[in-house]
């Protein structure tokens, strides 16, 4: 059976319907203002790999525009591809989308997305990929830059690589790319989708082997499936639907044998096991309720870590956070997406001896946001380095001192009293 693929119809589609400027550069680097995926498939070309390149990019991430008709958002995507060295520029697309929608709450929904694609013919190789996303009204402007290897698709058997998809439309075989890879497993079970290519003028078999690894590549799960090839191209859409995860990142490899079970390609694809109920931007549940010690009490972090189960200890968790939504509403939880990008940033940004959230300036940075301003003193002649943190609205101060002159700053000024509470 055949299976139209929702992406191949058209280039896009909407799927479900000084440091006076530290907060908001950080918020502008730290949004995920788009998704990004590259997919090697048998190209028309001798000689040549087609490179499918999806761009995800979430309602949220643009500014919308009101309209006669409802609300318009327009960007524009740039795709170039170089060598391996970057010097070379070997091809280069650029394309416009155009988003429009009725109702204001559909444009700040974290469940509507745009995704568009375009297609690269290359030769095998290694590549460097540069995207650039821009909102046409917002000017605003995000890069990404990929190395990217395009495979040699054989001739005579071989397989493409794997899209995650969701089944938006049973009854019409119709499928949406996953690009983020997010998959919640008691939702329609793990979907992907690939292509078979057989160079033989009839029908022939081949066997398919499944496996999910985890990430110390420990196998979790194996499934062998005979498949039935037709001349030409194959294309495939699988579901494993008996599949138990936890939450975390895993991989699925798929290995293509022959007649004979002789391995002829093997294909990995990683992918994020979600729970339903729990926010994306938590990956390890035991690590975020550890996160929690600056917004919540001991007796409240010890119901959550003593939760005699997986279950429990994630309803305790989203009945906590829930809680604290100043909105409840709406989707989204305001405080609960400001504490853990401020986990986030101090991670990115503090990390040295400690991960950035257990440091020093990453508690003062979770607990009472990005300071106004930052005094740094990094080559003080008679001195440590040392750094001088400012809160206007606070009328403080707080210094932190290098004391091992190896990024290890520790906070001199200590937080007391009423300002050892999270502040949203």
């Amino acid at each position: 059976m055949k299976y139209l693929l929702i992406f191949l119809l058209s280039a896009s589609f909407v799927a479900f319907s000084q440091e006076q400027n530290f907060e908001r550069n950080f918020k502008l680097s730290y949004e995920a203002f788009f998704h990004q995926d590259f997919l090697n498939f048998r190209s028309d070309k001798p000689g040549m790999t087609k490179v499918d390149v999806y761009i995800q990019v979430p309602y949220k991430s643009l500014q919308f525009i009101k309209t006669g008709q409802g609300f318009t958002a327009k960007y524009s995507v740039v795709v170039s591809v170089f060598d391996e060295s970057k010097d070379k520029l070997i091809v280069e697309k650029t394309w416009n989308e155009t988003i429009n929608v009725i109702d204001f709450a559909q444009t700040i929904s974290r469940l509507n997305y745009n995704v568009g694609y375009r297609s690269f013919d290359l030769k095998p190789g290694n590549y460097f990929f540069r995207t650039a996303v821009i909102d046409n009204d917002s000017k605003k402007e995000v890069k990404s830059e990929n190395n990217f290897r395009v495979r040699e698709i054989n001739s005579d058997l071989d397989m493409s690589d794997i899209l995650f998809v969701t089944r938006s439309d049973s009854k019409n075989n119709q499928l949406m790319p996953n690009i983020p890879r997010n998959v919640t497993l008691s939702v329609g079970g793990l979907q992907f989708f690939y292509e078979i290519y057989s160079s033989d003028s009839t029908s022939r078999n081949c066997t398919v082997d499944y496996e999910v690894l985890d990430k110390e590549s420990k196998v979790l799960y194996k499934k062998s499936v005979l498949k039935e090839l037709t001349p030409g191209k194959t294309q495939i859409v699988e579901s494993l639907e008996d599949l138990k995860l936890d939450l975390g990142t895993f991989i699925l490899r798929a290995t293509l044998k022959d007649e004979n079970f002789k391995t002829i390609t093997t294909i990995n694809k990683s992918f994020f096991s979600r729970w339903v109920g729990l926010p994306g931007s938590v990956t390890d549940l035991d690590k975020a309720i550890s996160q929690m010690v600056y917004i919540a009490t001991p007796d409240e972090l010890s119901k959550l870590k003593d939760s005699k189960n997986n279950d429990e200890k994630l309803k305790n968790f989203l009945e906590f956070w829930k809680k604290k939504d100043p909105s409840p509403n709406n989707e989204e939880n305001e405080v609960f997406n400001e504490y853990f990008r401020r986990v986030a940033y101090a991670n990115d940004n503090f990390s040295n001896y400690n991960e950035g959230w257990r440091t020093d300036r990453g508690m003062v940075y979770i607990i009472l946001g990005a300071p106004n301003n930052i005094d740094r003193h990094p080559f003080e002649y008679d001195s440590k380095p040392y750094e001088i943190w400012e809160y206007y609205e606070l009328n403080r101060s707080f210094i932190f001192l290098d004391q091992t002159g190896f990024g290890d700053y520790r906070l001199i000024t200590p937080l007391t009293g009423d300002l050892f509470r999270y502040r949203y």
